[in-house]
């Protein structure tokens, strides 16, 4: 038990003392402890860092503020020398001989458990300086042979964290001649293979990671362990609890860290989400980049829906970059309704030829060069998003880059990554598909952010200035932004993937919020642009869009709120499209052109002849068979299956009448080849022509006013026998299909 010792003799006291010292030691240690990092520059991984050392109440001590980083960047060559120099200025200070050093990088590391385990962990390893260990050498390979060979871990020293008494650290750094871009790895590396220099200064690695666990070479060791309150990382291949985490390796550090030690826990949810907050007195000024780079379904409800942003437009700029000809159209029709609400609106179209990373580096230099200009959002066309108040919502956050979450319905493709393989491309993080699918919700730092995100304009005049974000020889624009923001190197010709470590590059985050549901990202494969209205044959690849531009608003209130009337006996009358639908599917036939004459001889039937002939267009000859097939049995069939039960829905027959005084005006009496017909008002009487309506003669029963985007539901055969009454002004139109079981 730490700092109680108990005798019963003088043999046991002996005992006791020599087992319980360590104990003692740790208790009166933990003041003598002092951490000791360098960060010229207070970065977003600074922060986390400090959050962790002052959530475990580590006191810590901080070198080399303001000054300029001249050590390298870990990627083109070794460095960190500035780090040795600093230490050793700061060490030459202190006099305490029973101070105990903890000497650390910052901006990738997080503390997972508090000073008492790590003196007694540093005690139990009896040794008067303890370096972290890694399983790869660097930077020099030819001195492998040279390390001491361990029983069981880690060979090979990492220079990110170590610990020891002040006097021998002091003696280890003594001999620091070197300038700030040479290697500390490598200065600490030879110190340790010589075994003159090892005995010395009384040195010794963390072979089993029990004191500090690096990530580089060790991704697959290393999985949390949640416990109560609290989160730990836990070695699997060692068993070990490291206390200090140095995510000198492809971003894991940043996974570990939104949990370690008390981010998100299953007790508390996350803990920091709702910290340090923006309060919108004012609203900032925000420049939106909007991009189109391939013909994409429902655009013109993209641009429905960019109006309804709860936002003051006048405080919004646009930058709309669109290389699709097919999409002109739309776009100009948006902006000569809408572009004068905007402060400012910049087109670059189709004739410019601009590929995507210059669009994109010349959208966000827009709002860089702007001084007035707060914030960037980039917004692809094929984001659906829905949250009106998304745009303030991210503000909020406060966050150097922050997206929202959005999701590709019915798959568990995102808009993030949760993590990086060595190679710098996707790896599923451990806690992707809780994080995706709802499971765990907060603010994520992760290493990749797509389609849709809000960067600080003053992030883009500082760290982000001299960079084309979007440009690579290598990699697609959005794998380039993330890298280049990543590591704020873009013109790297040879090396544009990480190498070894990211001490000092990263510096800045990008995070993604599932706080709230945001939208999700449409999918634009399989998109056709032969029709006038494309996005009719959607209800496949993007069925949620296509039911909320389609289906009637009061569709899923139909068997709740009893919406479905009954204007004849078995006739069942409820909505079903919206007046959109109705309108693009009349645009549509009329497009096409191919009226029948309404004669009894028909080709396009079986048997060649029509006994009831109708001036009509099959949904075959529009290719639209199998998407109208579809509509009928998400949401016709349900209704029938209600009011006919024990008959399913079986396409047989579909196409749109049209009816006209001067063409065919009316249907005489006639029985339906179906077991039952379902009859869609394509537009409203009254508006769009006088007169038409359906009678049913058995039952003397008319409907009169059919309603827009409404249907009838009625039997075929036998027992309705109808007509379509006279059309007498404009032209009506109606959706017929018939059904059999």
């Amino acid at each position: 038990v730490v700092c109680r010792c108990v005798s019963v003799s003088l043999v046991l006291v002996c005992v006791v003392v020599l087992v319980c010292v360590p104990c003692v030691s740790v208790c009166r240690c933990v003041s003598k402890l002092l951490v000791v990092t360098v960060a010229t520059k207070e970065t977003d991984g600074f922060k986390r860092f400090f959050r962790s050392a002052k959530h475990l109440n580590y006191t810590v001590k901080v070198l080399g503020e303001g000054e300029k980083w001249k050590s390298g960047d870990y990627m083109s060559a070794p460095g960190g020398g500035q780090k040795v120099r600093l230490l050793k200025a700061a060490l030459e200070e202190m006099t305490d001989g029973d101070k105990i050093i903890l000497f650390i990088d910052s901006y990738d590391v997080v503390f997972a458990s508090g000073p008492k385990e790590l003196l007694k962990k540093f005690q139990q390893a009896r040794h008067k300086v303890v370096f972290s260990s890694e399983s790869l050498i660097w930077p020099d390979r030819h001195l492998e042979d040279k390390h001491p060979h361990v029983v069981e871990g880690n060979r090979f020293l990492g220079s990110g964290g170590f610990i020891g008494y002040l006097p021998n650290i002091k003696e280890m750094v003594s001999d620091w001649t070197g300038e700030d871009n040479d290697s500390d790895q490598l200065f600490f590396t030879k110190i340790y293979i010589d075994p003159v220099k090892r005995k010395s200064t009384n040195i010794t690695l963390d072979s089993k990671c029990r004191l500090f666990q690096n990530l580089h070479g060790a991704l697959d060791e290393v999985v949390l362990k949640f416990e109560d309150g609290r989160v730990r990382a836990r070695n699997v291949l060692y068993d070990t609890l490291p206390v200090v985490i140095h995510g000198n390796g492809p971003t894991k550090i940043n996974y570990l860290g939104n949990y370690i030690p008390n981010t998100w826990t299953f007790e508390m949810g996350c803990t920091v989400c709702h910290k340090d907050l923006h309060p919108l007195s004012e609203y900032p000024l925000v420049a939106i980049g909007i991009f189109i780079q391939q013909p994409t379904p429902f655009v013109g409800v993209f641009f429905e829906r960019l109006l309804k942003l709860q936002y003051p437009k006048h405080r919004l700029k646009l930058f709309i970059s669109n290389q699709e000809a097919h999409h002109e159209g739309q776009i100009s029709s948006f902006l000569k309704d809408h572009g004068s609400l905007y402060q400012e609106v910049k087109l670059v179209g189709p004739e410019e030829e601009m590929d995507p990373p210059a669009s994109r580096n010349l959208g966000v230099d827009m709002c860089r060069k702007d001084k007035h200009c707060d914030y960037f959002f980039l917004l692809d066309i094929d984001v659906v998003l829905e949250n009106e108040n998304t745009l303030q919502i991210l503000i909020q956050q406060n966050l150097p880059i922050v997206a929202p979450m959005i999701t590709r319905v019915g798959r568990l493709w995102s808009n993030f990554w949760g993590a990086l393989s060595a190679d710098g491309y996707y790896a599923r993080s451990e806690d992707y598909v809780d994080i995706v699918q709802g499971r765990r919700v907060g603010v994520w730092n992760v290493p990749y952010v797509s389609s849709v995100f809000l960067v600080k304009a003053s992030l883009l005049r500082a760290e982000l200035s001299d960079y084309e974000l979007f440009t690579s020889t290598l990699l697609d624009p959005d794998m380039a932004y993330c890298h280049n923001v990543r590591s704020k190197v873009s013109q790297r010709k040879h090396q544009e993937y990480l190498t070894c470590c990211e001490s000092f590059l990263q510096e800045v985050f990008m995070y993604v919020t599932n706080m709230q549901t945001f939208g999700r990202i449409l999918s634009t494969e399989n998109y056709q642009m032969s029709h006038l209205h494309n996005d009719l044959w959607q209800i496949f690849e993007n069925p949620v869009d296509w039911q909320k531009r389609y289906i009637h608003e009061n569709y899923t209130l139909i068997m709740k709120d009893k919406l479905i009337e009954t204007p004849c006996p078995d006739v069942y009358w409820f909505p079903i499209f919206s007046d959109v639908a109705c309108d693009h599917i009349v645009e549509e036939m009329e497009h096409f052109g191919r009226w029948s004459g309404g004669n009894t001889t028909d080709a396009r039937i079986q048997g060649g002849y029509e006994n009831v002939p109708t001036i009509d267009i099959h949904m075959n000859q529009i290719n639209f068979e199998k998407e109208w097939q579809k509509f009928l049995l998400e949401y016709i069939a349900p209704i029938t299956e209600k009011m006919y039960p024990g008959y399913y829905t079986k396409f047989e027959l579909a196409f749109v009448v049209r009816y006209k005084p001067d063409e065919q005006p009316s249907l005489r009496p006639h029985h339906d080849a179906s077991t039952f017909t379902i009859n869609v008002a394509l537009n409203q009487v009254g508006r769009d022509y006088q007169g038409g309506g359906c009678r049913f003669l058995r039952y003397d029963c008319s409907v009169d006013a059919p309603r827009k985007g409404w249907t009838l539901l009625h039997p075929g055969r036998l027992t309705h026998y109808h007509e379509g009454l006279p059309t007498t002004a404009g032209v009506r139109y109606i959706a017929v299909s018939f059904v059999d079981p």
